[in-house]
């Protein structure tokens, strides 16, 4: 992931921390000295901050724990400044155990205050004007942190934790796709409602809070849409919507073919294969630009490719592989006979969506026909 650093391996799932984190930290430790706490004062800032992240960390291994009970995997866990995403690799498809996955996060949070308050005797007091960052009580203001972050995360709003238990609890009486839609829905008023609050002044203005409803009016958005496809794609095989025609370079040739075959026709990614037609890596159009600036049209193609995902069956169920490319962050996913490892497609979200419109219009043919 760009922008990010492995700090640990956990469990077998990578622990990442994503750089903007670093200069949160320093920002803190600016504002304490600017606040008049003293170095002490703001290397105690920092390592409450530290601590609230580590937190954070715990809280998404309680999603990973859980979600790897069902079988499914957790990647990795990446810490950004508004708090940290576990990847999974799919969210289980069973309502019941989408709510357990969903829960376990808090679940973590409560565990964490209940020790500070019982092990560490601080007092539980939920203060309304709390100030963090003030000086001395450094164990109750994680507590109050811990538990804020349990009212936090159960804003029934994608991607928020309380978002996954709604659709759960509603996938138990609709059906998936329509739960997801009506969470979905739910989020994006709630966090549009956020907005119109502080543009109208009802509500302080605050940058953190705004960037915050602005990314859960977009992902609940995602959701929903990354779930709709999933229907649409139900029973298809890669086969259906891969790529069959396209360019293949090998790694010895020059970036001058790749070249004329980007302003010859419509393909922008091209796959580079060895002398056996197997996969070796991708070309991108972005990448083939920057190497032209860099080292002209001279330089082979393999010195300046990028890795690409492993491969996938052409019968593998097209809603998989649509996850896995997600997952992967690269434009194409290369499609290879299993039994040769050769190249014999490219998977693609231009044509995914090309096949789905196709599919579409002779499906409102038909329809209109049988009328």
């Amino acid at each position: 992931m760009k922008w990010s650093i492995r700090i640990a391996t956990v469990a077998g799932t990578e622990v990442r921390i994503h750089m903007t984190f670093f200069l949160l930290l320093a920002l803190v430790a600016m504002q304490g000295l600017g606040a008049g706490l003293g170095l002490a004062g703001a290397m105690q800032a920092v390592l409450l901050i530290a601590a609230m992240f580590l937190c954070v960390l715990l809280h998404e291994f309680g999603h990973v724990f859980a979600a790897r009970g069902y079988g499914i995997q957790t990647p990795d866990v990446t810490l950004y400044p508004i708090g940290g995403v576990a990847r999974l690799e799919r969210m289980p498809k069973k309502p019941a155990h989408e709510l357990v996955v969903a829960l376990a996060g808090p679940a973590v949070n409560v565990a964490i205050a209940a020790v500070l308050a019982l092990v560490m005797g601080v007092p539980v007091v939920m203060n309304p004007d709390h100030v963090f960052m003030m000086k001395g009580g450094f164990w109750s203001q994680l507590m109050v942190w811990n538990l804020l972050m349990v009212a936090f995360n159960m804003v029934p709003a994608f991607p928020m934790d309380g978002g996954r238990v709604l659709r759960a609890l509603l996938a138990m009486v609709m059906d998936y796709g329509r739960a997801t839609r009506v969470a979905a829905s739910v989020g994006q008023f709630l966090a549009a409602g956020v907005v119109l609050l502080m543009l109208f002044g009802q509500w302080r203005l605050n940058p953190f809070l705004l960037i915050i409803a602005v990314f859960i009016f977009v992902a609940a958005g995602r959701e929903a849409a990354v779930v709709g496809e999933q229907e649409v794609t139900d029973g298809m095989r890669v086969r259906d919507a891969m790529q069959t025609e396209f360019h293949g370079l090998r790694s010895d040739s020059p970036l001058r073919q790749a070249v004329d075959y980007l302003l010859a026709g419509t393909q922008q990614d091209f796959p580079v294969v060895d002398a056996a037609g197997a996969m070796l890596g991708l070309l991108t159009r972005t990448r083939l630009i920057e190497a032209l600036t860099e080292h002209g049209a001279g330089i082979r193609v393999g010195e300046v490719a990028e890795g690409c995902p492993a491969g996938v069956g052409p019968d593998e169920p097209l809603a998989r592989a649509l996850m896995a490319l997600e997952q992967s962050r690269c434009p194409a996913l290369p499609v290879q006979d299993l039994r040769t490892g050769r190249l014999i497609g490219l998977l693609t979200r231009e044509n995914v969506g090309e096949t789905l419109m196709v599919r579409a219009a002779l499906a409102r043919r038909r329809q209109g026909v049988e009328a």
